[in-house]
């Protein structure tokens, strides 16, 4: 039997619940299509949990000669990569690498700055509806630097801050150590960045927008997006219920958006960042009170309610290649020194993709050549943070409200 709804939005994760919820409180009958049994089991779950209120800047590709002799020898914490997936990645880190000089990143901060400005509120009121409020500490995270080198520079990149509403805290070594009293030495100082929000289980905090989903009185549907096709006057795609059809429909699959995008015939400089986790028991009675990122070691330490999170930077390969846990195993003895790491409570590592663009925006917005078709992917480090806002924005133009912000910067036409 063939179904129907208003919207079929494509993708369970932060990004496809968030956008199914702005448009059912807009009156719109909403079905979300997902392939995993839950909300949140991809790259929503396995990230470092913080709402970033403060990284208005964008993750830059590096420039300077230094930095780019470092990663060619592909022995870095921060930055794997493997050499048979680059000639495919090739057209995706040119632009990259071209949209990340000084003008480039002031551009794209513009751009990237009424979103990331949103993104707190529109978690909060969210969590409100949803009774998640006890998932987020509102404490921040703290960036530790090893060497007065990263720290003067540290400072440099958090001064372009300045003027824009946000609180960031000098610390020096005393000072950090007062906050975390359980971290070893060898900092020699930080930056605490106190504006944004720290989620205890990101895929939990994505359950419980989806169950708010359901509340509401929309529908969960397990299906395949590939099998996405027009059918007058709209979409469908088959669920394990049956063809479901809709007028309109948003593709936010996250690292499988291409899925559909390329299947309909857009040409995007489309990458993949793959990440890694894991969790620790801290041993004895250590506690880790905010996230850590160890600038110079390239790891982050996430304090969760399964356990201490030990996240990893960013590898270059495939999205479906075999996981390559390589930056982990680099990153936990260092790990280990700066914080009492116990033994790993799970037997495997945790991989995920995030989806990124050249440009280090995000696509929100209607789809230039097909009549009910919209996007809502490309949200890079930053998919739980921009989760909800873009989900705003998305509704807003479908709906024909006037959004909050001009959405034209995040218009997939910008890239030709």
């Amino acid at each position: 039997m063939d179904l129907r709804a208003d919207v079929v939005v494509l993708g369970a994760g932060i990004v496809g619940v968030s956008a199914a919820l702005h448009l059912q409180e807009r009156g719109r009958d909403v079905a979300l299509v997902e392939r995993a049994p839950r909300a949140g089991m991809g790259t929503s779950y396995g990230n470092a949990g913080l709402i970033e209120r403060s990284s208005i800047y964008p993750y830059a590709f590096p420039r300077d000669l230094r930095s780019l002799a470092r990663y060619a020898l592909n022995r870095t914490t921060d930055a794997h990569y493997h050499a048979s997936a680059l000639p495919g990645l090739a057209p995706f880190l040119v632009r990259y690498w071209f949209n990340s000089s000084p003008k480039g990143v002031e551009r794209i901060a513009r751009a990237a700055r009424p979103l990331i400005e949103h993104s707190l509120i529109e978690h909060e009121r969210l969590m409100g509806a949803a009774g998640a409020t006890g998932l987020m500490r509102k404490v921040g995270w703290i960036k530790g630097f090893r060497s007065q080198r990263s720290f003067d520079k540290g400072r440099r990149d958090a001064a372009r801050l300045d003027g824009l509403g946000l609180d960031v805290e000098e610390l020096d070594a005393s000072g950090l150590a007062e906050r975390e009293p359980h971290l070893g030495e060898g900092m020699v100082g930080a930056l605490h960045f106190r504006d944004p929000g720290a989620v205890s289980d990101p895929g939990g905090l994505v359950e419980r927008y989806a169950a708010l989903f359901r509340e509401r009185g929309g529908r969960f549907l397990k299906g395949d997006a590939a099998t996405l096709e027009e059918s007058a006057p709209g979409w469908r795609v088959r669920t394990r219920d049956g063809w479901l059809g809709a007028r309109d429909v948003v593709v936010a699959l996250g690292p499988w958006s291409d899925v559909v995008f390329a299947k309909l015939g857009y040409r995007l400089p489309f990458g993949i960042k793959r990440g890694y986790h894991m969790h620790f028991r801290a041993r004895g009675n250590a506690v880790l009170n905010h996230p850590v990122l160890d600038a110079d070691g390239g790891y982050l330490l996430a304090p969760m309610d399964r356990g201490i999170r030990l996240t990893t930077g960013a590898e270059f390969a495939r999205r479906d290649a075999p996981m390559t846990p390589v930056q982990l195993q680099r990153a936990l003895p260092k790990a280990r020194a700066l914080f009492p790491l116990a033994e790993p409570l799970e037997d495997m590592p945790w991989m995920g993709s995030r989806p990124c663009l050249p440009d280090m925006l995000p696509v929100i917005g209607r789809a230039p050549r097909h009549d009910g078709l919209w996007f809502d992917f490309g949200h890079q480090h930053h998919g739980l943070t921009l989760g909800p806002v873009s989900g705003r924005l998305l509704a807003e133009q479908m709906t024909g409200e006037t959004p909050f912000t001009d959405p034209a910067p995040y218009r997939m036409e910008r890239f030709g």
